[in-house]
């Protein structure tokens, strides 16, 4: 890393801390549209991480995340740079909505394109700034609309560095997916700068214990790469998953769950209970594998066909997995990370539910 960092005009002196602004687009009144970043410096180089959240303007809890560490201290480097991007997408990000205002979706631009579309032109030089000076990369995500993940790590595992991120981070569950075409840690990985997702809760939200895990694992890469101190804060368990499956609703009605988020399941399992309007004709719906419940909708009624929940295949067996989480503290961040997941949707046993 050379001593300058220049980034949007500004350069950055090593053991600086310099809030920027990078021009992006402009308004329909020919105003500028500027997407706010922190970068932060050691005394001494090292690596240059970047931390973008909001890529889709709905997301918030990646928000939360970089904010927690811009304003509690949280980041004190010993060695290289941080580089942080608390919204990416200004424009859905005013509009509560995960979109472009052309319709299009931000994490299918990159790389992007100076002469393309508008969501192209402001993908080519976000992502010209970070990957032309980063090293590494995170991204910060939620579920899409109507849906909420148990935080879980993603990106391609054939990449080493990549392996090497997603481990460090600490979610317990890592992800091998090499992300759609257009995708920032796609293409932010073909141009050498390796990167990977956190996906952890659902839009619209601040959701406790989506941001601890999210502070504690970027805090958990930056030490793993030398620059901070301190320990690295392990989950109860970690395991790859190299497939994941959905679970659609047969019938519809109204949805009742008997799983939550996270939580260890089997094969034959009810995930959750169908009912019509006045209560009968009830649908059983039941896990096709054994997995882990990586997401669920929010959504309480579906059709036919609708996706119910979808489920991690993980590489360690899942009966090892629940002995683990049998023998972790109530506190734990995996139990505390269910727990607020379960609020979201209707949950009871499905003996009572069937009584």
């Amino acid at each position: 890393m050379n001593d300058a960092l220049r980034i949007a005009g500004t350069t950055v002196a090593p053991g600086e801390t310099r809030d920027v602004r990078l021009k992006v687009s402009e308004t329909y009144t020919g105003g500028r549209v500027d997407v706010p970043i922190r970068v932060a410096r050691a005394p001494r180089a090292g690596p240059v991480v970047f931390v973008t959240a909001a890529v889709h303007g709905d997301e918030l809890n990646g928000t939360g995340i970089i904010r927690e560490l811009m304003f509690n201290d949280l980041l004190e480097l010993s060695t290289g740079s941080v580089i942080l991007v608390p919204v990416v997408n200004l424009f859905g990000f005013e509009h509560h909505a995960r979109y472009m205002p052309d319709r299009k979706d931000l994490n299918r631009s990159f790389p992007g394109s100076p002469t393309g579309s508008l969501s192209r032109r402001v993908a080519h030089v976000l992502f010209a700034e970070l990957t032309g000076c980063c090293t590494h990369g995170i991204d910060l995500h939620t579920a899409a609309v109507r849906r909420t993940n148990f935080p879980n790590v993603r990106g391609d595992l054939a990449n080493s560095e990549v392996r090497r991120l997603a481990g460090l981070f600490g979610c317990e569950l890592v992800v091998n997916s090499v992300g759609p075409v257009g995708s920032l840690r796609r293409e932010a990985c073909k141009a050498g700068c390796p990167t990977i997702i956190l996906e952890a809760g659902e839009p619209g939200k601040f959701e406790p214990a989506a941001l601890e895990i999210g502070i504690r694992g970027v805090r958990n890469v930056l030490i793993g790469l030398g620059m901070m101190e301190g320990a690295i804060s392990r989950p109860a368990y970690q395991t790859r998953v190299d497939r994941t499956t959905w679970v659609r609703a047969d019938t519809g009605g109204l949805l009742r769950f008997h799983v939550v988020p996270g939580e260890p399941v089997e094969t034959g399992q009810p995930i959750a209970t169908n009912v019509n309007l006045f209560g009968k004709d009830k649908h059983v719906v039941a896990s096709p594998a054994y997995g882990i419940v990586l997401g669920v909708t929010t959504f309480p009624t579906v059709k036919p066909g609708d996706p119910v929940c979808q489920l991690a295949i993980p590489r360690k067996s899942v009966a090892s997995i629940k002995r683990i989480l049998e023998r972790s503290a109530d506190d734990a961040m995996h139990h505390q990370a269910r727990e607020d997941l379960a609020t979201n949707i209707s949950v009871s046993e499905f003996e009572e539910e069937l009584t």
